[in-house]
């Protein structure tokens, strides 16, 4: 795992086809090469601190829960060997190394696929104003992070820039037709489903993740990152107590730096102190490890 960061990447000779929030992805005819960088976001600003070889964990643990859910849907991962990648991406091996994929062109479909097992985060407060979700009633006198019964699917819109909107299955219905969002619902809450409980005999809860799908030769494939701690909640299961927040192996804990600052979660965003960055690395790190059985 490196301990030199990756801000960005500068390919001059291959043409940029986005530059997110974490990732650089690069057009190569029918294929795109997404390369995970060590940007770290919160409340959608980019901070100036990266978070070394945070990349390679996204990008890593990204490539094992694909492998573990394509017999629920495909997905558009061709290649993580840069051996394999096409010649004029050999001469950035180095870079590329353990922290890219070469993947399907897709066309992404615009809404966020949030599924919540847990009530946190934003579906915590949204339910202590109205005891919905999204527009889903759930029962009466849930705490803060309790299970609840069921898996719900709860979705956002896709922003490039601020921040994603919470909005009701039927918004997304309006935008995509029932038939595709019904098919968005049912694979986003059986790859869910398949994942939490694989991670909990790994000792992780996962609270709520968030999936993108795209159109790929007429079906929905599942694209970009996933269940990942930057996409998810990730809480560990020997430390639960509902009522209150989580410890987490995700990036709640910059979050919760962030929030002790005077700091209006507008862009610039402020510096992390090291501590920050090592413990978060750490715990990145951590989570691939239980859950992989693997390390970087």
């Amino acid at each position: 795992m490196s301990n030199e960061p990756l801000h960005k990447t500068s390919f001059t000779d291959i043409e940029l086809f986005k530059r997110g929030k974490v990732r650089d992805v690069y057009a190569l005819q029918d294929k795109l090469l997404v390369v995970s960088t060590d940007r770290i976001s919160c409340f959608d600003v980019v901070l100036p601190t990266c978070i070394p070889g945070k990349g390679e964990v996204l990008t890593q643990l990204s490539l094992f829960w694909f492998n573990l859910t394509k017999d629920i849907v495909d997905n558009h991962f061709i290649s993580a060997d840069v051996s394999k990648y096409p010649k004029e991406l050999h001469k950035y091996s180095d870079i590329l190394k353990g922290r890219s994929m070469l993947v399907k062109k897709a066309q992404g479909l615009p809404v966020e696929c949030v599924v919540r097992g847990y009530l946190s985060g934003s579906g915590w407060a949204e339910y202590r104003k109205s005891r919905s979700i999204c527009g889903i009633k759930l029962p009466e006198g849930l705490r803060e992070s309790d299970k609840l019964p069921e898996p719900i699917f709860t979705p956002s819109t896709k922003e490039d820039v601020g921040h994603d909107i919470n909005v009701s299955q039927e918004y997304v219905e309006n935008q995509l037709g029932k038939g595709v969002t019904d098919k968005l619902k049912e694979l986003s809450i059986a790859i869910y489903k398949k994942a939490s409980q694989y991670a909990e005999t790994k000792g992780i809860i996962i609270a709520d993740t968030k999936f993108e799908f795209g159109m790929y030769d007429g079906k929905i494939i599942l694209i970009d990152e996933v269940l990942t701690p930057d996409s998810s909640r990730f809480w560990p299961k020997d430390q639960y107590k509902p009522g209150g927040g989580q410890p987490s192996f995700d990036k709640q804990f910059v979050r919760d730096y962030l929030e002790t600052l005077t700091w209006d979660k507008t862009p610039p965003g402020p510096e992390l102190p090291d501590e920050i960055v090592q413990k978060t690395r750490q715990k990145y790190l951590q989570a691939f490890t239980m859950i992989s059985g693997k390390g970087i």
